[in-house]
C-alpha cells in the first residue's frame, strides 16, 4: 500500500490512465472485429467504408502508447490486404 501522498496520487493517475487505455484498445478491437465480420459476410464495400474509422482508432492507440507503432502498421496492413483479397460484390447483373 502506498504511504506517501505522491505515491497515492500516482496510483490514482495510473487507474485513470488504465481506464482510458482500456477504452482505446476496446474501440480498436471492436472496429477490427467489425471489419473482419463484414468481409466474412461478403460486404467488402461496407468494410472499406469503415476502414477510416478503424484507422483512426488504431492510430490513437499507437499515439498514446497503448500499442507500438509497428503493431499499428501491421494491423492496418493486414486489414487492407484482407479487404483486397475478397472482391467487392457488384450490384449490376451480367
Amino acid at each position: 500500500m502506498a504511504i506517501t501522498s505522491s505515491a497515492k496520487r500516482a496510483i490514482r493517475v495510473a487507474e485513470r490512465r488504465r481506464v482510458y487505455n482500456l477504452r482505446r484498445i476496446d474501440t480498436m478491437r471492436e472496429n477490427v472485429k467489425d471489419i473482419r465480420k463484414l468481409v466474412q459476410a461478403g460486404k467488402a464495400a461496407e468494410a472499406e467504408k469503415k476502414l477510416s474509422e478503424t484507422y483512426q482508432a488504431i492510430d490513437k492507440a499507437a499515439k498514446r502508447g497503448v500499442i507500438k507503432k509497428n503493431t499499428a502498421s501491421r494491423k492496418k496492413s493486414r486489414l487492407v490486404s484482407l479487404i483486397r483479397k475478397h472482391p467487392k460484390q457488384s450490384t449490376k447483373k451480367k
